[in-house]
């Protein structure tokens, strides 16, 4: 029996609002948003004002889950792992999305093939700091020591691998010096070897730094971002001292399962891109040493992602850093 052309007509309109409905009803329930860190740090706060605005533009909750644990890879993997329906997000990072599956063997996932990044949100400034009893109170004069004294000098970090740590072989490289890595159990025992001159040099997120260098118990020598920062405008950037390129930071974003609907990706994107837009959120993270990003588009956000990696991958291949 032959369908008549008003049927066709009729079958067709149904079917462009059904799949109107469908786009339009995402998300129906509450959405995961599964963070790798434990409570109350910077990111864990990041994450929760964040779940709290995207949530109002898009009149439904996002629930966060802390999944802290193996360098963020307990998380990552949770996720990875998920179904791809945009009920479960991921607070992703260039430690889980770029650096540890170039730093691990047997990676239980891979970024590129399970992940799709719907945002980048905000990124972590890194400082180069010293203490003030090495009477190098510029990074020029700490290279220039490192040239004369090869083995005098030692450098802190809160473990083999960490963003920090590669962000001061990107340094060392940089220069072309040679300094001893000592590796400490987390930020509060690195920076206090710093402060005591058993170490001389650190590079340390802008938050926990801050403090100490308005307090003059360190000594700030460049910020590792491509420009000068608001909190401190008379500390040169590495890349301006050195006429070069340098630029080095950890990052936070928002990455869904690898498939998951576009109509579900694009209205996250949106709501995520007003919340960055909103100067009251922008303002709330710059005393955590977090900067809110510009909204990117898909495109941009792959170029983000990729250049990073190239960056990074890099100083690992350099220094043959290979984590079990």
């Amino acid at each position: 029996m032959k369908m008549t052309f008003m049927k066709k007509i009729m079958l067709t309109l149904g079917l462009c609002v059904s799949s109107a409905a469908v786009q339009a009803a995402y998300p129906e329930m509450p959405v995961k948003l599964v963070v790798p860190y434990t409570p109350a740090g910077a990111a864990d706060q990041l994450a929760r004002a964040l779940a709290d605005s995207v949530g109002k533009h898009l009149n439904q909750a996002i629930v966060v889950e802390n999944k802290p644990g193996a360098s963020t890879r307990i998380g990552a993997s949770f996720v990875a792992r998920s179904k791809a329906d945009g009920y479960t997000l991921f607070l992703a990072s260039n430690s889980s999305m770029v650096l540890n599956p170039m730093l691990y063997k047997d990676f239980p996932y891979d970024p590129e093939r399970d992940f799709e990044m719907v945002s980048v949100v905000a990124e972590m400034p890194l400082i180069v700091i010293t203490n003030d009893k090495t009477g190098l109170n510029t990074l020029d004069k700490f290279v220039e020591e490192a040239r004369k004294n090869t083995e005098k000098l030692n450098y802190a970090s809160i473990g083999t691998g960490n963003p920090l740590q590669l962000a001061t072989e990107m340094l060392l490289s940089e220069y072309d010096i040679k300094v001893t890595h000592i590796p400490y159990n987390g930020s509060s025992p690195a920076l206090t070897s710093l402060m005591a001159n058993d170490t001389q040099l650190m590079i340390d997120g802008i938050s926990t730094s801050l403090p100490l260098i308005k307090d003059n118990r360190v000594k700030a020598l460049a910020v590792t971002t491509s420009k000068r920062l608001g909190v401190l405008p008379d500390v040169p950037t590495v890349a301006e001292l050195g006429n070069s390129d340098y630029q080095a930071s950890t990052w936070f974003g928002v990455a869904a399962p690898k498939g998951t609907p576009s109509e579900a990706v694009d209205k996250l994107r949106e709501a995520i891109d007003k919340t960055l837009k909103d100067e009251a959120f922008q303002k709330k993270f710059e005393s955590l040493g977090l900067y809110i990003q510009e909204p990117k588009s898909s495109e941009e956000l792959a170029q983000f992602v990729n250049d990073d990696r190239a960056r990074w991958k890099s100083v690992i291949e350099k220094n043959q850093i290979v984590l079990e």
